[in-house]
């Protein structure tokens, strides 16, 4: 499917909104719908961290001038992220996208599991 870039707008507004309120930063959303417009794993992983980074600058400002930022957490949290996240780039270009897609809705179905059952 060839998206048009008004969708991946509208697609973005929404994925913007739901990434504030959750705090999710929107790539379970933004991958899957990669994969469905056809993208590679290796490329939906890569183009949803470059959305994620845009959308987050703009998450960060609204929450900072809401006073919802504990900037020490963040930085620790972002110094582990920032090796991991090299580590998982090179490790997602080791499978295949099918490989990717299971081991991404594996993920997310645990993640909900641990939300669903957690007091």
């Amino acid at each position: 499917m060839q998206a048009t870039w008004w969708m991946m707008v509208l697609v973005g507004l929404g994925i913007g909104i739901g990434a504030s309120f959750t705090g999710l930063g929107g790539g379970f959303l933004i991958v899957p719908l990669l994969l469905w417009a056809g993208f590679s794993g290796v490329q939906a992983s890569g183009t949803s961290a470059m959305a994620i980074l845009i959308i987050a600058v703009s998450t960060i400002a609204a929450h900072h001038r809401l006073g919802h930022v504990d900037y020490r957490t963040a930085l620790l949290i972002g110094l582990g992220g920032i090796i991991g996240a090299q580590l998982g780039a090179v490790l997602v270009s080791q499978v295949s996208t099918e490989t990717f897609r299971k081991i991404f809705a594996g993920v997310l179905a645990a993640l909900a599991i641990w939300m669903w059952v957690k007091k």
